[in-house]
């Protein structure tokens, strides 16, 4: 009669063990840490319009995320010696809700409305030109993560940048990736020959201390109209105005469709806050907002 509970409390310990592996093997998938099982897109049609690229910048390699080589899933990797040169195609995805506001592999907050990336060998921080290969569209993101680890994977973009490029709705696309260098005197360098990016702006912008952000000052806004008129947008800050004590601003942003002008509530400092300005907003009759990241 003992032998049965006996039975199962051996298969319940080695089933938790084994658990228990799975779950702490590679760094990138700490499922325990995370409140969804499985991946997902933010809800609301989420603006990139107005979103910039990462503006490349001298950043040393940072002390975490470097190792090399490294294991996940019983497969090793190794991390490049430089990123000087690196230009490869295949396939990419995308990660969004699930990982918002996690570590990445270098230690920083991974941020799906911010354009970044994970790679598996580029060294960290670093940045890449990222091209769709069926849209020719093109961006460039800050790599700060490690991944992906499923299939024949390339590189993991963030939500935002896969929007960017287009193939958010369907998953992945074929890409090409090129490395974006900087030295320390600020010239750049894409695939291993000389680069300037019109947006780069001056030298001078582009050199940082290691460990500082290397992009431009953006935070989180509840958007609630874009307008090809200043007028409606005036009018409707000042509605806004009425019922909010929140700050409340009219952006104008030029967009290869024109000028529009966008009325947006914000900054916001996390996406929690963000999302309760946007229910009352919406219990208040704004029921057409949008939430997206926009610099200030």
């Amino acid at each position: 009669m003992n032998c049965k509970p006996s039975l199962l409390f051996v298969l319940a310990v080695t089933a938790a063990v084994i658990l228990s592996g799975c779950a702490s093997a590679p760094e990138t998938d700490h499922s325990s840490r995370y409140t969804l099982a499985n991946d997902r897109a933010p809800s609301g049609n989420f603006d990139t319009s107005g979103l910039n690229d990462a503006v490349p910048v001298y950043e040393a390699p940072s002390r975490s995320g470097n190792k090399s080589p490294y294991t996940v899933w019983g497969k090793q990797y190794r991390v490049l010696d430089s990123n000087n040169g690196y230009t490869a195609r295949g396939t990419a995805s995308w990660y969004g809700e699930k990982f918002h506001g996690h570590k990445t592999s270098n230690g920083e907050t991974f941020d799906m409305y911010a354009m970044s990336a994970a790679h598996k060998s580029l060294r960290i921080p670093g940045y890449a030109r990222v091209t769709n290969l069926d849209n020719g569209r093109s961006v460039i993101v800050r790599v700060n993560d490690r991944g992906p680890f499923h299939g024949d994977r390339l590189i993991d973009l963030s939500y935002a940048a896969a929007k960017k490029l287009g193939y958010q709705a369907r998953g992945t696309a074929r890409v090409e990736v090129a490395a974006i260098t900087v030295k320390p005197d600020g010239s750049m360098f894409l695939a291993g020959k000389p680069f300037s990016p019109v947006d780069a702006g001056p030298t001078e912008s582009r050199v940082r201390a290691s460990g500082e952000m290397a992009m431009e000052k953006r935070s989180l806004f509840v958007q609630l109209g874009s307008f090809s008129s200043r007028d409606p947008a005036e009018k409707l800050l000042g509605q806004v105005r009425a019922v909010l004590e929140n700050p409340a601003r009219v952006r104008a942003v030029d967009t290869a469709s024109g000028r529009f002008h966008r009325v947006q509530v914000g900054p916001f400092r996390d996406e929690d806050s963000a999302r309760k300005t946007q229910s009352l907003l919406e219990a208040r009759g704004f029921d057409q907002s949008i939430l997206l990241t926009d610099s200030h």
